[in-house]
């Protein structure tokens, strides 16, 4: 039986342009291979910059793994591109993973 993770892959394979795809597989592979989740988000980020999504999960990322520094600046650029192209969801969503952030600093 073939796994989720191995569709997944295959739909990359299949259709490498499509960022979905890429996001698709990252947030499933936050399941068990965070480096390589990180991996395939860093790419969409360098690649597919306006691929809003990433930002909010490959910040989350960063946190659990201890990248304070990443994390605060994928977080500012997910805002400003949100900003950019007035996705007030995403916005929102961003700016309370970046001030839940901060605070967590802060103690």
């Amino acid at each position: 039986m073939i796994n989720r993770l191995e569709i997944l892959r295959e739909f990359v394979k299949e259709e490498p342009q499509d960022p979905f795809n890429h996001y698709a597989l990252a947030t499933e592979l936050l399941k068990t291979d965070k480096q390589e989740a990180k991996t395939i988000f860093e790419y969409l980020v360098k690649n597919h910059a306006d691929y809003l999504a990433t930002y909010y999960h490959l910040g989350a990322l960063y946190v659990e793994l201890g990248e304070n520094d990443l994390a605060l600046a994928t977080y500012q650029e997910g805002i400003t591109l949100a900003q950019k192209v007035g996705n007030e969801k995403a916005l929102k969503e961003l700016k309370g993973a970046y001030q839940m952030f901060l605070d967590e600093l802060e103690d």
